[in-house]
């Protein structure tokens, strides 16, 4: 079983525990607690598991997303911060997102209280409460194999809508859209899924050539579309035809029409099941031309034909930010990527770029958004510096003659478009310039691991004396956090057979490697590790801040681990603690690698001199709360009040199309994720409360800071 429900004993409660995705929830009880299974049939949602427990009191030590539902499972309210929401006697259910979904059957009146950091049900005697808990965890809906011709994989990928759950609007509710079927090549075609696709009446028409067929599987997916093949590119929605790749390029068209029609169906959704105060709503229905309740109720071909009847220059200042563009070779081998960057919905673009090189050298040193000085007064100076600076970084002196011997520059290509997501993965040859380096590997790794312990286990390994100072801050990070079980073990000066058996054996959820690296290996105290020379590792994620690191993460990616951060050039130890210690504290959060690599790549010297190896949505945690957040304050000396906005990321249990809300009191309605930007003004004590009960990186005029610790942060004194 996926979630695995206990008892507690001290405090009373219970504790939930999905293996599959590592995570946990806890609930306290006034008293002892002996649960028993029950049917999940008493639930109106999809529920994995159900338990029933009496007791007059629950409280959920972190704050959720709460939603009042009534016995057929119509929504009732959603609860604001500060808000108490009294329950009548009538059956109702109480739906809380967090690391899992969560409902409780409550068949009694009571009271809800929604505060900054907890969720507290009372009740004025003892009720039983049937809980059921609902993973996050997704799976491939079935398989299909497909030979490499184009009309077959047409079918191969209008198969793959199978995984859809519904053709209304809220199939833009990330759990309503499934896990694509895995797609394999083979001889014949062969489709074995759990569901029938939909009949939507929605058909696509493109050539039967790899360069149309590829990008047109997210939308064809998403709209739950036959694809066929046709002369020119064309969407057929009922009676009405639009064309693809008309004023603009194909590939530019998919993915606006994309977005274009997602968002609107975010909109319409909230009057249906969910019915909640949306910002982006509010600040666009006034200007459109029909009724969200009444469009609800019509068909999809005809929601489409309304949708793109809308302007699309209307509704664009209020898209959500886009977590994934795939950048894929059209090469047939390029169809067992799809279903899953169609997972996240990611827009998928074949690999055009342009082919250059990188100084990887200090001779001019990396700088990303802040220059700074690298001269002999302001860095470290050490034996393993090459000729050109006295900084003392990260590589060997091997690495200068075993990588070229005479050249320092690193090939590169720069993909043609790269400012359309949070990630630009490229899964074609060489290593992307302002993108990651994604590999199909890291995706299946995922799939075909084992479920997972309770405790998140790191390992870090430091090889290297002079760089204890990150290793120290590393200390002070990993495992801060009360509510989620870490377990950290700390290595120095290994052999290349320790380090080996560390990664094949050791079955860690995160590796973070302080040392120095080549492009033939990890330094060890004895020699070099080529992690190349490995059959498998046994390893989620990885961080190699190190020189040159990019081959042996790339070599991690493909024999076992999910994805990680590695190097292409050169790095100054001095920066690099810096940016280690920003990707500890951003991962600890909950951040995915996509969000802490941005960050780091805006705010730290060294930045831009890192980037993804494998898949970038990857954690080692999950986020307290609510999406992963960064906060902006800019401060207005001419009054007491600040101007604040928010950027909030996707992660496993926020993917897009979900919804937040910051802990503002004033704020009083949802905004869809990811989110970027959204301002407002608010008084010294609401940024007071706010940054006292809020674990999350700020962005100051100082830069950025870290609020780790309840309560007011000095950064932000007068």
């Amino acid at each position: 079983m996926a979630i695995e429900i206990s008892p507690l004993t001290d405090p009373h409660g219970l504790r939930l525990f999905d293996s599959n995705e590592q995570r946990q929830l806890s609930i306290r009880t006034d008293r002892d607690l002996s649960p028993r299974a029950v049917s999940t049939d008493n639930f109106c949602f999809p529920v994995d598991t159900a338990t029933r427990i009496e007791t007059s009191s629950l409280l959920f030590d972190q704050r959720y997303l709460v939603n009042v539902h009534d016995h057929t499972g119509r929504s009732v309210t959603k609860l604001n911060d500060n808000e108490t929401y009294e329950l009548t006697d009538d059956l109702q259910f109480v739906g809380l997102d967090g690391p899992m979904k969560l409902y409780c059957r409550i068949p009694s009146s009571g009271r809800i209280e929604l505060g900054m950091k907890s969720v507290r049900f009372e009740f004025d005697q003892s009720v039983e409460i049937d809980v059921g808990a609902r993973s996050l965890h997704e799976r491939p809906t079935g398989r299909i194999e497909t030979p490499a011709e184009p009309t077959a994989m047409m079918r191969a990928i209008s198969a793959a809508t199978s995984a859809l759950k519904t053709d209304s609007p809220e199939r833009s509710w990330p759990t309503l859209r499934g896990h694509p079927p895995r797609i394999e090549l083979g001889t014949n075609l062969s489709i074995d899924t759990e569901n029938e696709p939909i009949d939507t009446d929605v058909t696509i028409e493109i050539p039967a050539e790899l360069e149309y067929l590829f990008p047109v599987a997210p939308l064809s997916f998403y709209l739950g579309a036959t694809v066929v093949e046709g002369e020119k590119p064309m969407l057929l929605a009922g009676d009405q035809s639009f064309e693809l790749g008309g004023s603009r390029s194909f590939e530019d068209d998919l993915s606006r029409i994309l977005q274009h029609v997602f968002f609107l169906d975010c909109l319409v959704r909230t009057e249906g099941i969910y019915r909640y105060k949306l910002h982006e709503r509010e600040q666009v229905e006034s200007a459109l031309s029909w009724d969200l309740a009444e469009l609800y109720d019509r068909s999809l071909s005809r929601r489409i034909q309304t949708y793109l009847s809308t302007p699309h220059e209307l509704i664009e200042p209020y898209l959500p930010r886009w977590p994934l563009t795939a950048h894929v070779p059209p090469e047939p081998e390029s169809i067992e990527l799809l279903p899953y960057i169609v997972n996240e919905l990611g827009i998928v673009r074949t690999t055009g770029g342009t082919r250059t090189s990188i100084e990887t050298s200090l001779s001019e040193p990396a700088s990303a958004r802040t220059p700074l000085s690298v001269d002999g007064a302001d860095v470290r100076s050490a034996s393993h510096s090459p000729a050109t600076t006295s900084a003392f970084t990260r590589a060997t002196t091997r690495s200068q003659v075993s990588r070229s011997g005479t050249s320092s520059k690193f090939p590169v290509v720069e993909p043609d478009v790269t400012d359309e997501s949070i990630e630009h993965a490229w899964f074609g040859d060489l290593a992307p310039k302002s993108g990651s380096k994604a590999t199909i590997e890291a995706y299946r790794n995922q799939l075909d691991r084992e479920s997972r312990t309770q405790h998140i286990d790191i390992l870090v390994v430091c090889n290297d004396a002079r760089m204890l100072d990150e290793h120290d801050l590393l200390d002070e990070t990993y495992g801060t956090r009360d509510l989620l079980p870490f377990d950290v073990t700390s290595e120095f000066g290994v052999t290349t057979d320790e380090f080996a058996d560390l990664l094949e054996t050791g079955g860690y959820d995160f590796l973070h490697y302080i040392g120095h690296a080549t492009d033939d290996g990890l330094e060890c105290s004895d020699g070099d590790l080529d992690v190349r020379s490995l059959d498998s590792v046994d390893l989620g994620v990885f961080f190699l801040n190190a020189c040159h690191s990019y081959e042996q993460g790339l070599a991690l990616s493909r024999r076992g681990a999910f994805g990680g951060v590695a190097t292409l050039g050169d790095i100054i130890n001095e920066h690099a603690v810096e940016s280690g210690a920003s990707i500890a504290r951003l991962l600890n959060l909950g951040f995915p690698l996509r969000g802490a690599l941005e960050m780091v790549s805006e705010w730290t010297v060294l930045g831009d001199q890192y980037l993804i190896v494998g898949d970038g949505s990857t954690d080692i945690a999950q986020s307290d709360g609510g999406a992963p957040t960064v906060v902006t304050v800019e401060s207005d000396n001419s009054t007491d009040l600040f101007d604040i906005s928010f950027r909030h990321y996707p992660a496993k249990e926020f993917q897009i199309g979900s919804v937040t809300s910051p802990t503002i009191e004033s704020i009083d309605e949802v905004f869809l994720l990811p989110m970027t930007d959204y301002r407002m003004e608010v008084t010294t004590d609401q940024l007071q409360k706010y940054v006292t009960w809020t674990e999350t990186p700020v962005l100051t005029e100082s830069g950025l800071e870290w609020n780790m610790d309840l309560g007011y942060p000095r950064f932000l004194k007068n």
